[in-house]
C-alpha cells in the first residue's frame, strides 16, 4: 500500500470525523451512511454489527445516551493511512470521555484498525475494529 493522495486523506479524516460526530451526536442516518452497505463495526464494549440494518441498530441504541442525560466525546489522533486503488488502511489512537450528571472521564484509550473502501467516488468503513487498551462499562445505555 501507498500513501494517499491529499484528496484522499482529507476525504478519508472527513469520513472519521463526521462518523465521530454521528455517533456523539445521536445522528443515526449519518453514521450508517459512513459505512458500506456491507460494512461491519466491531467493539469489545459493544459487540459486532455487519451490514445496514445491524449498523443501523447499533446507531440507534448509541443514540439513546443523550435521551438518557449521557454524552460521549470520541477523540482520535495520530492518524495513519495507507492506500491501494479502491481499499485503503487506516489506524488511530482514541480517547472516549463519557460526561455525565455534570461529571466527565475517561472511558480507556485504545485504538481503530479500519479498512475501507471508495465507491463512486466517496471513501467509507468497510471494517472498524475498536481496540481498547482495558475493559470498561458504559453507564446510561
Amino acid at each position: 500500500m501507498a500513501k494517499p493522495s491529499a484528496e484522499d486523506r482529507f476525504a478519508i479524516a472527513d469520513l472519521f470525523a463526521r462518523y465521530m460526530w454521528a455517533i456523539d451526536g445521536g445522528d443515526v442516518d449519518t453514521l450508517v451512511s459512513c459505512f458500506t452497505p456491507d460494512g461491519a463495526l466491531e467493539s469489545p464494549a459493544v459487540g459486532k454489527y455487519t451490514g445496514a440494518d445491524q449498523i443501523r441498530a447499533f446507531a440507534t441504541r448509541f443514540a439513546q445516551f443523550r435521551s438518557r442525560g449521557t454524552e460521549l466525546r470520541h477523540v482520535l489522533s495520530n492518524m495513519l493511512i495507507d492506500v491501494e486503488g479502491n481499499h485503503a488502511f487506516a489506524k488511530c489512537y482514541l480517547l472516549v470521555f463519557q460526561v455525565r450528571n455534570g461529571a466527565s472521564k475517561l472511558l480507556g484509550p485504545g485504538r481503530y484498525e479500519v479498512k475501507l473502501r471508495k465507491d463512486d467516488g466517496e471513501w467509507r468503513f468497510e471494517h472498524r475494529l475498536v481496540v481498547m487498551d482495558h475493559d470498561y462499562e458504559l453507564e446510561g445505555i
